[in-house]
């Protein structure tokens, strides 16, 4: 469960198969790109994931989903997956739909978002949390200029040949994923190359902080050492959009160093579509 929770909030990615594209003006571009990742603790494969996602004109729709795998299969049968669709505008994601349904502890979560403008319209949410005074209440200007976990995934660029560079990491993502509202702060690290995996190039290295907001608890041991634990993120581009994806996230756990990580990409970008109206 700290899998889905921390990494899967971190940036929600792990993840399915099938894409459904929302409607674009005809002759849009569009890319693709469709995934498996492995996800590890101390090295040790405790899940996997796989991931599909379609930019088509500026009109995004992704999927991804999770299961144990490796010695993961032996401590839990957990699983989840989310959906979210919007549209991509300048640099910045604008959702409009985000859905996420997951099964652990013999418990089942469930979050719908309606999203419009950069902000959380409503929200559905399975189970609740439990009444305490400690918790930070989760009030709507918390839900204002904030996006679902699934959608931070998705990082565009404004400025043309700048997406490989320290732009990259100039942001700080709100994020709600229907419970919590927390930032993800990223600062430029450096460049570093991989290949084999379906991708082969550059990508660029981020430090990631996580900062709480609202929904939390401040004396819980779990958010105080999430405040503090080191974490980054390796972004690759996808196809020749000026956006970019996760290739590589990790965040450093009581247990050992959390992985999630691509293990087979394949990226399509470029292409004309020819798309009903």
């Amino acid at each position: 469960m700290f899998a889905f929770s921390s990494v899967g909030r971190l940036f929600a990615l792990s993840l399915a198969a099938a894409t459904v594209i929302v409607s674009a003006p005809a002759e849009a571009k569009r890319s693709s790109v469709g995934g498996r990742y492995d996800i590890s603790i101390a090295g040790l494969t405790v899940g996997e994931g796989t991931l599909s996602l379609v930019l088509q004109g500026n009109a995004y729709s992704a999927k991804v989903g999770m299961k144990p795998a490796g010695i993961g299969t032996l401590f839990s049968t957990g699983k989840g997956g989310a959906e979210a669709s919007g549209w991509v505008v300048g640099s910045k994601v604008v959702p409009s739909k985000y859905q996420m349904a997951s099964h652990a502890a013999n418990r089942d979560f469930f979050v719908g978002l309606n999203q419009g403008s950069g902000h959380i319209r409503s929200a559905d949410v399975s189970p609740q949390f439990k009444p305490n005074k400690e918790r930070i209440e989760v009030r709507q200007k918390h839900k204002q200029n904030a996006v679902d976990p699934l959608s931070a995934a998705l990082m565009p660029i404004a400025t043309s040949g700048k997406a490989l560079g320290p732009e990259a990491c100039d942001r700080k993502l709100p994020i709600f994923d229907g419970w919590t509202r927390f930032d993800i702060k990223l600062s430029y690290r450096e460049i570093k190359n991989v290949s084999g995996k379906g991708y082969d190039g550059p990508v660029v290295v981020c430090n990631a902080k996580w900062i709480p907001v609202a929904g939390h608890r401040p004396s819980k041991d779990s958010v105080k050492y999430m405040a503090k634990a080191p974490m980054e993120v390796w972004l690759a581009p996808m196809g020749d959009e000026n956006v970019l994806i996760p290739y590589r996230m990790s965040i450093d756990t009581k247990t050992g160093r959390l992985v999630v990580e691509a293990t087979a990409l394949q990226i399509k970008g470029g292409l004309r579509d020819s798309a009903e109206r």
